[in-house]
């Protein structure tokens, strides 16, 4: 790890003096990519700083303490020799969460898709209640949130949603959240008080741009209709929604929510790009489709990854193991304490795994 260290260091350096280099910066693309590359850098060097000089200063008292005879010197070169043995322990600990492999996707935003599973109207209304805790967590960290399409129901709720949430980082934060989604309670359409279960399946997908994924027009049928609205409601007169059909993957998207067919066509396209970017990453690696199966399922209420029960006033999420009773904060959005549980939980596996 430290060879690694010094290597960074070394390519740091050199970052350092190309992009102060005039020549370099007349070549714009080139310069903004060593920019980007030094910037990723730039928080590994920094603490890389701090524990060399931890280290110095380790060894420093360790030499002084063989020549030296008075006591109180000697003690507080022991006092110092501690601290700086424990800085550099922790500091270390720090190079080695930097270190972690990156997510290429992190950065980006996401387009989130809700489907109502198990329970029928009750998971309609569900979906709807997962819908606005995005939205407020989205607003808490200043993210834009952007309806794409929606199937709503007569009471509310929806048989599936789809939005986009653009903010840097939301990939980073929100990806965890693929998977079923468990809600026991009593639901609005229960007269007797019976406690229901009831599932939703969440799907997170990072937002990829056109030159990420190339899609050939002749691999595409659209077709355009009139959209619709519950109960077969008419909302609109024109053929203004669009049904994309990309062939090769089978993988179809439809967008009614925009009176315009040229807006509903844009949002197709944009899930589109994300859902055959995601078939692609499977492909370079069957752990993702393996994980990707796990996460979503087929929505049944048994394949789960967190269960909010109303009458307990709780939310566990089953990957962690972890409870909380404060099941109205978090689906006002106050869902940090969780995501925050299960990225430590990602880094402590992938360090136990050494992978770096």
């Amino acid at each position: 790890m430290l060879q690694k260290l010094a290597s960074l260091e070394e390519r740091f350096n050199l970052l350092s003096e190309k992009i102060s280099d005039p020549d370099i910066i007349a070549d714009q693309p080139v310069w903004r990519a060593y920019c980007k590359e030094h910037s990723e850098l730039t928080p590994i060097m920094d603490e890389y700083k701090k524990y060399t000089g931890y280290i110095k200063t380790v060894n420093e008292d360790r030499e002084l303490l063989e020549a030296e005879s008075d006591r109180e010197l000697v003690q507080m070169l022991r006092d110092e020799l501690d601290e700086a043995k424990e800085l550099a322990a922790k500091s270390m600990e720090t190079l080695k969460l930097l270190l972690l492999p990156k997510d290429p996707n992190d950065e980006k935003s996401v387009i989130m898709e809700i489907r109502g599973g198990t329970g029928g109207e009750e998971a309609a209304l569900f979906a709807a209640d997962l819908m606005r805790m995005y939205g407020m967590y989205a607003e808490a960290h200043r993210w834009k949130i952007d309806i794409m399409n929606s199937n709503p129901t007569e009471l509310g709720g929806y048989k599936e949603i789809s939005f986009s949430i653009e903010g840097k980082g939301a990939y980073s934060r929100l990806k965890y959240e693929s998977g079923v989604h468990r809600v026991q309670r009593v639901p609005e359409t229960e007269s007797g008080g019976r406690i229901h279960t009831s599932a939703v399946t969440v799907a997170v997908l990072p937002e990829v741009e056109d030159v990420e994924v190339d899609i050939n027009r002749n691999d595409l049928r659209i077709d355009v209709f009139r959209a619709g609205g519950p109960g077969g409601q008419c909302v609109n007169t024109t053929d203004s929604a669009v049904r994309i059909t990309h062939l090769p993957t089978g993988i179809v998207v439809s967008c009614q929510d925009e009176k315009s067919q040229l807006q509903n066509k844009e949002k197709a396209m944009k899930i589109l790009r994300s859902r055959i970017y995601e078939v692609m990453e499977a492909e370079r690696s069957r752990e993702i489709a393996d994980a990707r199966k796990s996460q979503v399922g087929s929505g049944d209420r048994s394949e789960r990854i967190r269960t909010y029960n109303f009458h307990e006033n709780r939310v566990t999420d089953h990957r962690i193991g972890l409870t909380l009773y404060k099941l109205g904060q978090f689906l006002n959005g106050d869902m940090d304490e969780i995501i925050d549980a299960l990225i430590t939980n990602d880094q402590a596996s992938k360090l136990l795994s050494g992978d770096m």
